[in-house]
């Protein structure tokens, strides 16, 4: 099996990094952390309509490259090693992902503002007691003649602050944690009845908390698949942050490398210490591994649904140890100064810790592959 990437793919990947290393580097990203709005809108026009990165995933018809999950992993783990708090995931991954397996006319316009940059969605799927569990919804959607009435709050929902439009996740009928009557909307964030709290995350980004009261969405705002798409987007997800977390890794690598070649004790670079060559050949090993675990995901989303989540499952398992070892050997390696504000690996840090537990810890990704391929 060839699983070299396309000219295009080398490409992208190019055009990508030379724009971060351009304008991304670590001052400049404080200084956006540190703004009122957290980022600088100017970033994502540039990776939109100037460079039209954002076309990659899409198929031709829409504007796009014509490409798929493979881009957004490339893209995915570029953005990760400048840690970028743009919402590429939540918008390119997730929102695209979702109107692109629904396509017909929702597609058709919604798509081409993605491609854009006028158009950039939040997903609020996540609420208080629902864990992982994504059926878990107390968030309602009644139907009120032609269209619904959406009450509810959703919790940690990334990107909402910039968001144009929410894809939420509500309940149009059964109980509690029933799979049947989950839904999936895309609606105008500005839409009356919507109020968010937002607030900064500990990893750089800007999330909310978003309440529905009696607001009032059109029909065609339900996107049709319910539990089923839903789940096929987060499994989509939670392999671009393992892409993210890709990039990541090898940035806690690269940083701990070049500080045992400074930092001296004893009279020499304690790059020299034997037992921090262990600990360093230990990350670059994870490194290799969740590099490879994030193509095989990537590899396995368009295979039946069982077995798709299966993979997922043991990809992202993988990839949380691996970035828990990695972040912590950093950390450990660089001492107090590793978690500070001034230095960038405690920021690399703060994203693979919160990528850990995002969209599912190990434990919980090791128990789902357990009842997915063990016999009852």
């Amino acid at each position: 099996m060839d699983l070299s990437f396309t000219e295009t793919q080398d490409m992208l990947r190019d055009t990508l990094a030379r724009f971060l290393a351009d304008t991304y580097d670590f001052e400049t990203r404080k200084k956006m952390l540190a703004s009122p709005e957290g980022r600088d809108p100017g970033i994502w026009r540039a990776l939109s309509s100037e460079l039209g990165l954002t076309s990659a995933p899409f198929a031709e018809e829409h504007g796009g490259m014509g490409g798929g999950a493979i881009e957004n992993m490339i893209m995915m783990e570029e953005l990760g090693k400048v840690i970028a708090i743009e919402p590429w995931l939540q918008t390119v991954v997730i929102g695209g992902g979702a109107l692109k397996a629904v396509g017909g006319a929702v597609a058709d316009a919604v798509i081409p503002g993605i491609i854009a940059g006028d158009t950039t969605i939040a997903f609020a799927y996540a609420e208080p007691q629902g864990r992982y569990n994504l059926a878990d919804i107390g968030t309602t959607a009644k139907a009120d003649g032609a269209g619904y009435v959406l009450n509810g709050h959703k919790a940690s929902v990334y990107a909402a602050p910039w968001a144009t439009h929410l894809l939420v996740t509500a309940r149009t009928g059964g109980s509690r944690r029933e799979r049947a009557g989950v839904e999936l909307f895309l609606i105008d964030a500005n839409s009356p009845g919507i109020s968010r709290r937002d607030y900064a995350t500990v990893d750089g980004f800007r999330a909310s908390e978003v309440y529905f009261e009696n607001c009032a969405i059109p029909g065609d705002a339900l996107l049709p698949g319910g539990i089923d798409l839903i789940e096929r987007i987060v499994d989509e997800a939670t392999v671009a942050v393992c892409a993210e977390g890709s990039g990541i890794a090898r940035k806690l690598l690269e940083g701990t490398v070049e500080y045992t070649k400074q930092r001296k004790q004893f009279g020499q670079p304690i790059g020299k210490f034997q037992a921090l060559q262990h600990r360093m050949a230990d990350m670059l090993i994870e490194a290799e591994q969740i590099a490879s675990m994030t193509l095989m995901g990537t590899l396995r989303l368009n295979i039946p649904a069982a077995e798709r989540k299966a993979a997922v499952s043991l990809v992202k398992a993988k990839v949380s140890r691996g970035l828990k070892i990695a972040g912590q050997s950093a950390v450990q390696t660089h001492g107090g100064i590793g978690i500070t504000m001034e230095l960038a690996i405690g920021h690399y840090f703060k994203r693979a810790t919160m990528i850990e537990s995002q969209f599912g810890t190990a434990d919980y990704h090791l128990e789902r592959y357990e009842a997915l391929t063990l016999p009852a």
